[in-house]
């Protein structure tokens, strides 16, 4: 029981957490893409487009480190290329560029959004109800007192009128989502994590010898080769 709530938990933080996260990453990339592209054919929308490059990847590696507890294994995290030894000024100011993988970094800011909307809805759903429903009997008999109640919907399915029905259906389907919990936060931390598994994780380095690979790794994912 232990492990399953720790699971409900870590699932309903990640979904709860990472619309957030992804609305802010989503506003941010989108603003810098944008004004960067605008000014790019007068050189100065080059950094612009670096630094959103840059912030992209620091949200990228905060995305890895909340995928590796949800998946509840490694994720592989690239070692992204530094700039040449003596490398001056502009180059080291654009180097945020320089690794296909700061596109695909940019590309999930802008992607995962509207998954993590989707997982933040089914999440808040499925606890409101659940919460709701099982401590209907508490304040129940009030809302079938309600001018217009007339019975709700257990009424209009046939399934008996008056109180103790109207109680009663509602916290059955209370119930209902309390024991659909577990599955249904499940599947919408999976469904906000399905975007950062195709663009963010890479596959994990086991070689405890590759130390070029392995300098950079963080403990909650190791590197993978460099792009």
């Amino acid at each position: 029981m232990t492990t399953l709530w720790h699971r409900i938990a870590t699932d309903t933080r990640y979904t709860f957490m990472g619309l957030p996260s992804a609305l802010a990453s989503f506003s941010l990339v989108v603003t810098g893409v944008a004004a960067g592209l605008g000014a790019a054919v007068a050189v100065v929308g080059l950094p612009v487009l670096a630094g959103t490059a840059s912030l992209a990847r620091n949200f990228a590696d905060g995305e890895r480190e909340s995928l590796a507890e949800v998946l509840r294994r490694p994720v592989g995290r690239p070692v992204y290329a530094e700039p040449p030894a003596g490398a001056g000024w502009w180059r080291r100011t654009l180097n945020p560029l320089a690794s296909p993988r700061a596109w695909m970094d940019l590309m999930h800011a802008v992607v995962a959004f509207p998954f993590a909307l989707a997982a933040f809805v089914v999440t808040t759903v499925w606890w409101a109800v659940a919460i709701a429903g099982l401590a209907f009997p508490l304040y129940g008999w009030i809302v079938a007192k309600i001018p217009g109640v007339d019975g709700g919907l257990p009424q209009l399915l046939g399934l008996g009128s008056g109180t103790t029905a109207f109680v009663l259906f509602n916290t059955a389907v209370g119930a209902l989502f309390a024991l659909t919990l577990a599955p249904a936060v499940r599947a919408a931390a999976l469904l906000k994590a399905a975007p950062a598994q195709l663009l963010l994780a890479g596959p994990v380095v086991e070689s405890p010898y590759d130390l070029d690979a392995y300098g950079t790794a963080r403990p909650v994912f190791r590197a993978t080769a460099h792009l």
